[in-house]
C-alpha cells in the first residue's frame, strides 16, 4: 500500500465524540456470542464533518461489500432497506439526554483497541477511561451478511481520549470523589 493510500471506510472522529457504554478494558459477551470489545460513539449533530464521513464511509462499504450483500439472492439490496450503524439518538434514546442532539454508532471489535492520550502516549490507568469522557475514534465500516441479518456495520480500531467529561451510568470516579482539599475531622 502506498503511503498516500486512503481507505474508503476508516473515520477518525472529531474531538467532541462522547464515548458511552466503554467496555474498552475487557471483552464482553453479548447474548452467548463471543466476547468484544465495544463503545457507542455519541457524535453531535452540530459536527457535520464527522457525520458527513461517517456516511460517505458506510457507501463505500456498501460498494465493497455487494457482493457479500447479494449473498446468494438475485440482486444487492438498496442501502436504504439495510441495517446501518449510524443512528439518530433523539429518536431511538429520547429518554437519555446525554443522546439528545447527538448520532450514535456502537462499535466493536474482537482485538482491544488501543487507547492513548491527547499527547499520544498510552493509557495503563483503567480509570482515566470511562464511560462519559470525549475523546476521538478510529473506526471501520464493512458490510455483513450473517443468519439472515445484512447491513453495514462498525468495527473499532483505536481511542484517543481529549478530554474528561460527567460520567455516565450514575457511578462516581474515586478522583472527583476525593478531589476536594477540605479534610471533615468527624474523630475531633
Amino acid at each position: 500500500m502506498s503511503k498516500d493510500y486512503t481507505n474508503p471506510t476508516k473515520v477518525i472522529t472529531g474531538v467532541n465524540t462522547r464515548w458511552s457504554y466503554a467496555n474498552i478494558w475487557d471483552p464482553k459477551s453479548i447474548n452467548g456470542g463471543s466476547p468484544k470489545y465495544s463503545v457507542s460513539l455519541l457524535i453531535p449533530k452540530s459536527d457535520t464533518v464527522t457525520v458527513n464521513k461517517i456516511k460517505s464511509a458506510i457507501e463505500a462499504a456498501y460498494k465493497e461489500g455487494e457482493s457479500k450483500l447479494k449473498g446468494s439472492g438475485k440482486s444487492v439490496p438498496a442501502l436504504s432497506v439495510l441495517k446501518t450503524p449510524l443512528r439518530d439518538g433523539d429518536a431511538e434514546r429520547p429518554d437519555a439526554p446525554e443522546y439528545e442532539g447527538c448520532y450514535f454508532v456502537n462499535a466493536n471489535s474482537g482485538t482491544a483497541p488501543g487507547i492513548v492520550d491527547a499527547d499520544r502516549q498510552e493509557i495503563i490507568d483503567r480509570s482515566e477511561v470511562y464511560s462519559g469522557v470525549y475523546g476521538r475514534a478510529s473506526i471501520n465500516f464493512y458490510a455483513f451478511n450473517s443468519n439472515g441479518n445484512k447491513g453495514i456495520a462498525c468495527g473499532l480500531n483505536n481511542l484517543q481520549k481529549i478530554r474528561d467529561g460527567e460520567p455516565l451510568g450514575g457511578k462516581s470516579r474515586a478522583a472527583d470523589d476525593f478531589a476536594t482539599e477540605e479534610d471533615e475531622d468527624f474523630l475531633g
